[in-house]
């Protein structure tokens, strides 16, 4: 399994921290890694602009800051006799100074309870979307209501079997090992799911004598493809983990044909799954990813928690000055 080494904690105040708070000191604890937890204050909140009598911005600005930090401390106070945790507490632009952070501080792990807007049926907030697509190392989004262990772990991957390159083969054996590992951590059963598409056989009605069967052929064909991709994939997964620990947990495969949007986020609901494990984000001109728009159609359907991950060679719009 990937060790984290350096997690990143970032303080939510709009929902409860106790139980994600709670598994991201367990998770430091188990690496033996390093925890910071780092609090953002929106910039808005310091406005002095309509409040003429009162404090000066200064003294404002230090008031609320040492009243969070405060307030952080009181957080991590059940848990001080397990780890130390370091704390920050600056102002600005969440996403962008915990991007920042993670540049500056070389931290290999962001964990966040989602914001979960009151205005919104949907889990993801706007700098939980920003963080998924943006930050440089693995985001871990969990729900406000976390369990203490997982039951079920899903594996989102694209075993691309035409254009498939390195990188892919990176990222998908990356998601499925971490998934692993988590799996096996929380006696929670595995699911790997690859939903696959057969899009050209919806037109040989234009051309074959008989479409029935020659439509048929096609998607036979795309499964059986399909079905090599995944079987190569756990057979690494195999490999590298050992075989009496992959037939303990003995993960389950799926591969549903249609659009990933759309059989993923059903698969999950249908699993009444906790986690999902998943790619976000490819590099320009590398094919076959679950990217841009269908991976945000998904999360957007998602109602549980998320650990994202990004390719090899991912480099952040956000960068230090």
């Amino acid at each position: 399994m990937k060790r984290f080494r350096n997690i990143l904690y970032v303080v939510e105040p709009s929902v409860s921290q106790e139980a994600g708070l709670a598994r991201a000191v367990s998770l430091a604890e188990n690496n033996q890694a390093m925890l910071t937890l780092i609090d953002v204050i929106p910039e808005e909140m310091l406005d002095l602009s309509l409040a003429p009598r009162g404090p000066s911005a200064a003294e404002l600005r230090d008031a609320v800051m040492a009243e969070r930090r405060g307030w952080i401390e009181s957080l991590v106070a059940p848990h001080a006799d397990r780890i130390a945790c370091h704390i920050k507490v600056l102002t600005g632009i969440t996403f962008i100074e915990v991007i920042l952070a993670v540049l500056r501080d070389d931290h290999d792990l962001v964990i966040k309870t989602a914001e979960n807007p009151e205005w919104s049926r949907l889990l993801f907030g706007s700098d939980d979307m920003h963080l998924m697509r943006k930050c440089p190392c693995p985001v871990w989004l969990m729900k406000p209501e976390e369990k203490l262990n997982y039951q079920c772990i899903v594996a989102a991957v694209d075993v691309e079997v035409h254009r498939g390159g390195p990188d892919e083969q990176v990222l998908n054996d990356s998601i499925v090992e971490l998934a692993f590992s988590l799996a096996l951590s929380d006696f929670a059963q595995l699911h790997l799911v690859h939903a696959w598409d057969a899009p050209e056989a919806g037109f040989v009605g234009i051309w074959a004598n008989d479409p029935d069967t020659t439509e048929r052929h096609i998607v036979e064909i795309e499964q059986s493809r399909h079905q090599v991709g995944m079987d190569r994939m756990t057979h690494r997964l195999r490999e590298r983990i050992g075989s009496d620990a992959y037939d303990y947990l003995s993960p389950w495969v799926h591969l549903p044909m249609g659009a990933p949007r759309k059989q993923i986020p059903q698969l999950v609901e249908k699993l009444k799954a906790d986690l999902v494990v998943m790619g976000t984000v490819a590099r320009t001109g590398i094919p076959g990813f679950i990217i841009g728009n269908t991976a945000e159609a998904v999360l957007y359907q998602l109602q549980c928690s998320v650990l994202a991950l990004k390719p090899p060679g991912f480099v952040s719009p956000v960068t230090l000055k």
